[in-house]
């Protein structure tokens, strides 16, 4: 079937891969998807953290539910990012390479925000956290 201008009104995934959800992505884009999926993953986490812990530090006078609105306004760019990542990432990497690629740039945003927008110590718990996943990382991406 097909919708205005005779283009059709659903998007064909491919036979070779039909678990895979097309990507959003420039044609052409000469950049490794796994550059362009972390990029955006980044961008989608710094979002992210301040919609989720921002609000500790600026809005600790303000009702709970201004704080939660002021945060979903947020998140929503968070998303905007975070989706395209994954349905780039997902055309090369599997859904558990996703999950572990998105914790590590989770803790990798999460460390300087907290330390310079939150003015929390730095701990060598995050070292330890980090070392962790890099286990993660070498058992779920050895294949």
């Amino acid at each position: 079937m097909t919708g205005r201008a005779g283009r059709p009104d659903h998007i064909e995934v491919p036979s070779t891969a039909p678990d895979r959800v097309p990507a959003f992505s420039f044609p052409g884009n000469p950049m490794p998807i796994i550059v362009q999926t972390t990029g955006l993953l980044i961008l989608s986490n710094i979002f992210m953290t301040v919609a989720w812990y921002g609000h500790l530090r600026t809005l600790g006078h303000r009702a709970w539910y201004v704080a939660a609105l002021i945060s979903w306004g947020i998140a929503l760019f968070e998303y905007l990012l975070q989706v395209p990542a994954n349905r780039i990432g997902y055309r090369e990497l599997d859904l558990g390479q996703l999950k572990i690629l998105q914790e590590v740039v989770t803790l990798s945003v999460f460390v300087p925000f907290s330390w310079l927008v939150m003015r929390e110590p730095l701990r060598l718990d995050y070292l330890w956290a980090g070392l962790c996943l890099c286990g993660a990382v070498y058992f779920i991406f050895r294949h």
